[in-house]
């Protein structure tokens, strides 16, 4: 009933995502710079939550337009009801609904659903990745030198030491290719798929990386912070890899590599 209520939830708001793209609907900002949440955001987060709490009314919510829901239960659903909203706010189609499922403090669950793609990634703990119902496996490349890279970029703190653009840079010197997508729970599913040898990102909230990250590690994948510590989606820094490259990626942020 869990895995049932969570890809109902993830198809029904992002079915409405799809009927509302394009049209005309409200758009304001919140705190900071081009921090924006839309009218549709709202409506998806209570297709969502109404979904949740039909089944499950105690168990405890953590979304993002609305905050933490506090129930006494030992599950926690960790919703981003658009993924990707300035790209959704400008009629550009790589936005997503991401669901976490995490039961005493470990995600168990998680589905990231792109309606524009048709695209519904689904990961449980021990029992994989899948992408439309198909197993998906993490690349198989070994030199970081030679992957597809994919990363984020705040809307501040941009030139802080070894932030951003000092990354980026790093990489880009050296011909790596990085994108940016603009929704971090795609990134991450797209590494989940192979598409994508890695991703990397400063700051990030839970609601960001929840599914996203169990993805990657159920696609056989790797995920850490900037330590290389074993990830949790409360703290801000994130590496995903297919796990060959991974040591590549954390030694390029710590400006550990040689340029001779």
């Amino acid at each position: 009933m869990l895995k049932e209520t969570l890809q109902r939830a993830a198809l029904d708001a992002g079915t409405l995502m799809k009927e509302r793209f394009h049209s005309s609907f409200r758009i304001d900002n919140k705190e900071g710079v081009n921090n924006l949440v839309t009218e549709v955001d709202h409506a998806s987060e209570k297709v969502i939550m109404d979904t949740i709490r039909s089944r499950f009314p105690d168990h405890f919510i953590l979304s993002e337009e609305s905050g933490e829901i506090v129930m006494d239960s030992s599950y926690k659903w960790i919703i981003d009801p658009i993924d990707g909203t300035v790209n959704f706010a400008n009629g550009i189609p790589i936005c997503c609904v991401s669901i976490g499922v995490e039961h005493d403090g470990n995600m168990v669950l998680g589905a990231v659903y792109n309606p524009f793609l048709d695209e519904y990634f689904f990961a449980e703990r021990g029992a994989g990745a899948f992408l439309n119902d198909r197993p998906i496996r993490v690349s198989e490349k070994t030199d970081v030198w030679k992957s597809c890279l994919v990363t984020g970029f705040p809307y501040s703190y941009l030139d802080t030491p070894n932030g951003p653009l000092e990354v980026f840079g790093r990489f880009i010197r050296k011909g790596v290719p990085v994108r940016r997508l603009g929704s971090a729970a795609i990134d991450l599913c797209w590494v989940a798929a192979g598409r994508f040898d890695g991703f990397y990102e400063h700051k990030l909230n839970a609601w960001d990386s929840a599914a996203g990250f169990l993805m990657v590690e159920e696609a056989g994948g790797k995920v850490t912070d900037f330590a290389g510590r074993p990830y949790s989606p409360y703290q801000p820094h994130l590496v995903a890899s297919n796990g060959h490259i991974h040591d590549g990626i954390l030694d390029v942020i710590h400006d550990r590599v040689r340029n001779d």
